[in-house]
């Protein structure tokens, strides 16, 4: 019996091998549009200190025809991730990326929606495209009447998208999309404003491409993915934009679409923190504080203090 499953974990080690060669290595996939961003020692000596850094937003988010007060949280972190699996490797091997977890909460009326969307980009090349390019993005939401999820992990050269959800007509879907050697997803533009995905603009600069538009926004409105005409640009001057965290010099990068606009304002000075974005659609969110913090690590109550040092309230025992 151990002869059995030693060979057996001798097969399952050389099929990792193989399959790992086959995901990172550069061989057939879609030609890039884009070159690879830059993430040397600068780039490390930052982001390789195993913080996170923590960014809290005044959210406006428009829904049912109302602005909706409430909070978004940025969660920016450098993590390995299993090629296989797709998901944190605990071993430490693995593909490295920058991490998003974008969660944003607000009421409508008597309920609230809790919201979060995973974004990942590689830092190094992967799957025959560059550094910086989308590695797995996923999203879920939470409201009163029911609750979605949806995944989309990139592959070579399609993107393999599976997805749930409590409404009719959505409950469970699986298909394949086309990777668009001109393409980005709306969901990575977060990293792109911040220079962790390309492609790069000189000031001024705009380039037209086709996006995936943000899982977010395609759930609220009840419609699968496809690649829409999108032109993405950079301003030629900076401006200075106030905000609860201060005043600061930002530039905007910008997404637009055929009826729909987001712009970021990313401050100039490192490291270029969002501190502000908003949409053609009345969407906003206003930076509160930033910090960088083991996050995960601070799971007790002595660290209330810690979400009050983000301008943020900790929740209470009872919320209705």
């Amino acid at each position: 019996m151990q002869t059995v499953m030693m060979s057996r974990a001798l097969v399952c080690c050389a099929v990792a091998l193989l399959l790992e060669g086959c995901w990172l290595a550069p061989k057939q996939g879609v030609t890039p549009l884009f070159e690879s961003p830059s993430f040397g020692d600068d780039f490390w000596a930052r982001w390789g200190d195993g913080k996170a850094e923590l960014a809290s937003y005044e959210l406006t988010h428009p829904r049912y025809g109302s602005p909706r007060r409430g909070t978004a949280l940025t969660i920016f972190v450098t993590e390995r991730f299993d090629p296989m699996q797709r998901v944190k490797s605990d071993s430490g091997e693995g593909v490295s990326v920058m991490k998003l977890n974008l969660v944003e909460d607000f009421a409508t009326g008597i309920y609230d929606y809790n919201l979060m969307t995973s974004a990942f980009v590689t830092l190094e090349p992967a799957l025959g495209r560059p550094a910086g390019s989308p590695y797995k993005i996923a999203f879920s939401g939470q409201e009163w009447c029911g609750q979605t999820w949806e995944q989309w992990l990139f592959d070579r050269a399609v993107i393999r998208r599976t997805a749930h959800s409590y409404f009719d007509g959505e409950a469970d879907e699986s298909e394949e999309i086309a990777i668009h050697p001109k393409g980005v997803a709306e969901d990575a533009l977060w990293h792109w404003a911040r220079g962790f995905s390309g492609p790069a603009l000189e000031p001024g600069g705009t380039i037209d491409l086709r996006m995936l538009p943000s899982m977010q926004r395609l759930r609220e409105i009840h419609e699968g993915p496809g690649w829409v005409a999108a032109t993405l640009s950079r301003s030629g001057t900076p401006s200075t934009v106030e905000v609860p965290a201060g005043t600061f010099e930002v530039e905007t990068y910008s997404v637009s679409t055929p009826g729909f606009t987001r712009t970021f304002f990313v401050e100039r000075a490192e490291p270029r923190r969002i501190i502000r974005w908003e949409t053609s659609e009345g969407e906003s969110a206003d930076l509160i504080a930033d910090d960088r913090l083991e996050y995960w690590k601070m799971n007790g109550p002595e660290f209330d203090a810690a979400v009050e040092k983000l301008g943020l309230s900790p929740r209470p025992p009872r919320t209705m």
